[in-house]
């Protein structure tokens, strides 16, 4: 081959590789979000917002604290929003129906346990926590996003008994949550990172909630809070 030849193909090879890499570069980061009313909030407050909405695209006039703060300060990002509010463990199968490997880059939230708690889990003696746990692990397992980062579930009640809510005697029930809890953060630890929800929530505040359990607006920015250092760091 000549050296003319060798020249021209090297300088193809250089464009492509570059034309490939701009290409690359544009295809938007994708944030999917699976599980319950922690992210499907929008309705819960006035401005129809949800923590998803946020981390892709801050509401710079509601939040001016996270101006520039957000994925799409950082290039092309889009929201494949799939929580639905009051689902349990048991529909996140079916909100990653027909998904399949994203062909650009992406990462997954999730929160869930909260309505499996309030459906029972919190009196629960065993057979309930190993359903629960059982069922997410196959989620997980065919569920093909990653990073996957998980929410822990929050106490509304900031630990105060006299708040119970549940008619379920609050030592079992916090010993529940517990355990949820603690399953979620096993599976954080194998997906991609934990956003301990119950622990931030604990240093804020009633107007954080509204409908009891419900994320306000403030409370959608703050679960947005929590999770926002786990995805800056991959988009």
């Amino acid at each position: 081959m000549s050296s003319s030849r060798r020249h021209f193909l090297s300088l193809s090879a250089a464009v492509l590789g570059a034309g490939g890499g701009a290409a690359a570069a544009a295809q938007p980061f994708t944030l999917y979000t699976f599980g319950d009313s922690i992210l499907d909030c929008a309705h819960y407050n006035p401005q129809r917002v949800h923590p998803g909405q946020l981390l892709v695209r801050n509401d710079d006039t509601l939040f001016p604290e996270f101006r520039g703060r957000d994925l799409q300060s950082r290039g092309p990002a889009a929201l494949e929003h799939r929580a639905v509010d009051g689902a349990t463990v048991d529909g996140l199968q079916r909100q990653a129906a027909g998904l399949h490997k994203p062909a650009g880059r992406a990462a997954a939230l999730l929160t869930v346990g909260g309505n499996d708690l309030l459906r029972g889990l919190a009196a629960d003696q065993g057979a309930g926590m190993r359903n629960f746990e059982r069922t997410l692990d196959a989620f997980i397992r065919a569920m093909p996003v990653r990073p996957l980062f998980v929410g822990t579930v929050y106490d509304p009640t900031f630990g105060d008994d006299s708040r119970n809510f549940l008619g379920v005697e609050p030592g079992i029930a916090r010993r529940n949550l517990r355990r949820v809890n603690d399953i979620l953060s096993a599976v954080a630890g194998r997906t991609g990172g934990l956003a301990d929800l119950q622990a931030h929530f604990l240093r804020g505040d009633p107007s954080w909630f509204t409908h009891t359990i419900e994320p306000s607006l403030r409370g959608a920015s703050e679960v947005r809070r929590a999770f926002l250092p786990l995805v800056l760091k991959e988009g």
